[in-house]
């Protein structure tokens, strides 16, 4: 009995490309296509919909990249990476993806990055979707975005339009121009990947972005409020006050 076809989603923005691996897919024996994608947000969505067992997942694409794609999603396929630059590839394999192809590859090359994912089914998972994303990401002193998935929608935050983030538990509310989103994330990683010269930690529960601040006010002895633009009032911890001032020096 033959084995069941490995189910594939096609990921990329360009259209030659997506031909391309559709006419070398086409040279594999048991392998479906079960969609095409020409952005992250489609591929976030057709993941949850399609449920493929592998992406074949390009790294440079307008609006979400590949690699935020994997951040938007709870549970990863299998992936390999397809793309033109060869930057991504080392973070890639310690990420534990299947393959990193560049472009332009034979047919041959991919026939046995599919062998390779074969291989890999049901093994469990060397890491979760979040962390080949962290993994695999191309670094950046800080982000410059940040996304968040409600539901079948995807928000993108620019960074610089956060006012100031909240946190709830493992639950972040992320509060931007009289705009809340909820991310599943610690408000301790969130702020590693901020610049520390913009944004600092104020309170246990409070990231303030300092370009909001208006002024500092003490309520009592050795606690403080910070007034923002729009009238919001945070407290301040003893050590979220030592750091405030040492910020604005």
């Amino acid at each position: 009995m033959s084995p069941a076809p490995l189910r594939v989603l096609i990921v990329d923005d360009e259209e030659p490309a997506r031909a391309v691996l559709r006419e070398y897919l086409a040279r594999c024996d048991e392998v479906e296509v079960v969609g095409e994608c020409a952005n992250g947000f489609e591929a976030v969505k057709a993941v949850a919909e399609l449920r493929p067992q592998l992406l074949l997942l390009d790294v440079q694409m307008p609006r979400l990249d590949g690699f935020e794609v994997l951040e938007l999603l709870p549970e990863a396929p299998a992936v390999i990476f397809v793309t033109a630059h060869d930057r991504f590839a080392l973070r890639a394999f310690e990420a534990h993806a299947v393959d990193y192809l560049l472009k332009p590859f034979p047919p041959e090359r991919l026939a046995e990055a599919i062998r390779r994912a074969r291989t890999r089914l049901g093994q469990p998972p060397p890491v979760a979707a979040a962390a080949l994303y962290r993994a695999a990401r191309p670094t950046m002193p800080y982000l410059e975005r940040v996304l968040v998935r409600e539901g079948t929608r995807v928000h993108v935050v620019p960074v610089a339009a956060i006012d100031y983030v909240e946190a709830q538990d493992d639950t972040l509310l992320i509060h931007a121009g009289g705009t809340t989103h909820r991310k599943q994330q610690t408000l301790t990683a969130l702020e590693a990947q901020f610049d520390p010269g913009r944004f600092v930690r104020i309170h246990r529960t409070f990231l303030l972005n300092v370009e909001r601040l208006v002024r500092l006010e003490r309520y009592a002895k050795d606690s403080y409020l910070v007034i923002l633009r729009d009238g919001t009032r945070l407290p301040v911890s003893r050590a979220g006050h030592a750091r405030l001032q040492q910020l604005l020096r």
